[in-house]
């Protein structure tokens, strides 16, 4: 009911629905009527209330509700259900917890605020409330487990393409899967899955997006290797508008990888890189290595020529780049 009031009062924006009209239009009471509206100012909405003429929608807060993320979502079925957190230890936990308890592929986890939010690598992931967008996708593809890296860097591809377009900022993709803006992290994704031999139960894809942060928002630690969209372009960003953008991206890519294969998502990877031709080092658990990132491989390994002129295939490791720009 209080999502029906609301459209409502969206569609008919910015003149005032009486109250007589909601009273038909839904079958609810004028008592029903008032506690929704109480419901919908407790959550951030301005609305605005005057004698004879109605209700009146003045505002929208700056929060990723699903009904705001749902209202002009473009996609098929990522995204169609939305499960919403205030403040979460990590979207992906939630997810796998979900996927475990049988919700459908294309189901998001969304969360204003991360309270123990993670990367690859186990490193900790700064993720304040209501500054940058915080979701995790739960994924059910039919593809054997080793594939599963491919949509990692899809992701990548999807959500640089989204901020693109929404935002105009240049973007560009550091291998793996690591999104970058004037050489500071911006965007780092987290893909966990579910798996037998030849099979994967349920693939839950974390995507953590630095949107509104001031530069002094950020822990010192953070402060050199991070940026946010806004420190970007020296504009606030509109999450949801965002957020929807990345959903439509996804399934796009998503739909083109399950029907074509990887081909055309490495191609895309490939002209958003920037940590190809240019001199880069790898860290890895256990090893490190300094050379030329001359390729990405059918697999979405990276191929480093190393100085002896060994070519060296590495599955995963963290790349420092070791120039700002890539060399073609």
């Amino acid at each position: 009911m209080k999502d029906a009031i609301l459209r409502l009062l969206k569609e008919r924006r910015p003149e005032p629905v009486s109250g007589e009209e909601i009273c038909k239009s839904l079958n609810v009471t004028r008592t029903a009527i008032w506690k929704h509206m109480q419901v919908l100012r407790e959550s951030g909405y301005e609305i605005e209330a005057r004698p004879r003429a109605g209700y009146t929608l003045t505002g929208i807060p700056d929060r990723l509700y699903p009904e705001e993320i749902l209202d002009g979502l473009s996609t098929r079925f990522l995204g169609r259900k939305i499960y919403y957190c205030d403040s979460v230890s990590t979207t992906n936990e939630t997810a796998k917890e979900l996927a475990r308890q049988g919700a459908a592929e294309g189901a998001v986890v969304v969360a204003e605020e991360q309270t123990g939010g993670k990367g690859r690598l186990g490193r900790r992931w700064f993720a304040p409330k209501y500054k940058g967008i915080w979701f995790s996708l739960i994924l059910c593809p039919p593809v054997l487990p080793p594939e599963a890296n491919q949509v990692t860097m899809l992701a990548a591809v999807a959500v640089a393409a989204a901020i693109r377009k929404e935002t105009g900022i240049a973007v560009g993709i550091k291998w793996p899967n690591d999104l970058l803006a004037g050489g500071r992290k911006i965007c780092g994704i987290l893909t966990e899955l579910s798996a037998e031999m030849e099979r994967i139960n349920y693939m839950v894809v974390g995507i953590g997006i630095n949107v509104n942060q001031e530069q002094t928002d950020f822990p010192e630690e953070f402060r050199e290797s991070a940026a946010s969209l806004r420190t970007a372009s020296g504009i606030k960003i509109n999450r949801v508008k965002l957020i929807r953008a990345a959903l439509a991206e996804f399934e796009h890519w998503y739909e083109i990888w399950l029907a074509r294969g990887f081909t055309p998502v490495l191609a895309s990877w490939k002209e958003m890189s920037v940590s190809l031709h240019c001199q880069v080092r790898i860290h890895a658990p256990n090893k490190s290595w300094e050379g030329w990132a001359e390729d990405i491989d059918s697999d979405g390994a990276l191929l480093l020529r190393q100085p002896g002129g060994e070519l060296q295939r590495v599955i995963s490791g963290e790349v420092s780049l070791r120039l700002t720009e890539k060399t073609n």
